[in-house]
């Protein structure tokens, strides 16, 4: 994108590229080619242990203009708090969950999960159950490869899964890392979000040493950004001075339509489909895709 300046010493009338949020000149990524086949998926952790942050938001929304560009997505909620279950309208209760698959082998992944009313998007949902599953999990041999194991299983249904992790860095975002080929941390524009990226990126690094040396940050996403408050704009540029070209070019800003949406079960893609989130988040899935970190 560019904007047009003007220097009446010369006359002479120049384009100049438009600056972003993040400090980098403003582009449109170009819409994805449909995919002529499905899988295996690339399994993605939106993750970061401080709560509030926008990675429910971000999965649902994500997981919904992946689908409008033609991937096949299964969104896995890993929050015992099932706010994604809930934002995406699915039933929690007297179903199979997340938990379960954890549990026990003898549940085929496929019977867990549901669909959405999103065409392309499905979900294996969760519920307060799944905040036992650490202690039940400590004496499993392998215990950090137990959520990979069960997507290996589903894996070739799909182009993407998304995992919405927990706010912690416990045994259940130590499964979803081990599991993962990329994360993407949600990062709200605020001073207290950015303390804690330093430690998670940490853990990253620990899981990839450790249990899961395939693993990489697909990128930092900006949430809960307000141009009008310098507290945010600086947030974002010492981020963007810390991690560079890690930071997404999208950056979501700050808006009372996610709510609403979340009250009406429905991705704010299809709640308010022009609304200027709607598009960050289909700018944010053409992103994800130009880098590779999504078929």
């Amino acid at each position: 994108m560019t904007h047009q300046t003007h220097d009446p010493a010369d006359g002479i009338l120049s384009l100049e590229p438009e600056v972003g949020p993040t400090g980098r000149p403003l582009r449109e990524f170009p819409e994805p080619k449909r995919l002529r086949s499905h899988g295996p998926a690339r399994i993605i952790a939106l993750c970061n242990q401080k709560g509030g942050v926008g990675k429910t938001t971000t999965t649902i929304n994500l997981g919904a203009t992946l689908a409008e560009y033609g991937r096949r997505v299964l969104a896995v909620d890993f929050d015992p708090q099932g706010a994604l279950s809930a934002g995406l309208g699915v039933p929690t209760h007297d179903v199979p969950t997340i938990y379960d698959l954890l549990l026990s082998r003898a549940i085929d992944p496929a019977d867990a999960i549901q669909q959405t009313g999103t065409e392309g998007l499905d979900v294996i949902p969760a519920n307060i159950d799944l905040s036992a599953a650490e202690v039940h999990l400590v004496t499993e041999v392998a215990r950090e490869q137990i959520l990979a194991s069960v997507l290996r299983r589903v894996a070739a249904d799909y182009d993407v899964i998304l995992i919405d992790c927990q706010p912690s860095l416990g045994l259940l975002t130590v499964n979803a890392l081990t599991a993962s080929h990329g994360v993407v941390i949600p990062l709200e524009c605020e001073y207290f979000a950015l303390r804690g990226v330093a430690l998670l990126i940490e853990t990253i690094d620990k899981v990839r040493d450790r249990l899961n040396p395939a693993i990489e940050l697909d990128g930092i996403l900006a949430t809960m950004y307000d141009a009008r408050t310098l507290h945010s704009r600086e947030v974002l540029e010492r981020v963007v001075d810390a991690f560079g070209d890690k930071v997404l070019e999208t950056v979501i800003t700050r808006t009372v339509k996610f709510p609403d949406a979340t009250v009406a079960a429905t991705p704010i893609t299809e709640f308010a489909p022009e609304h200027q989130a709607s598009k960050a988040y289909r700018q944010l899935a053409r992103e994800l895709v130009f880098r590779g970190a999504v078929a």
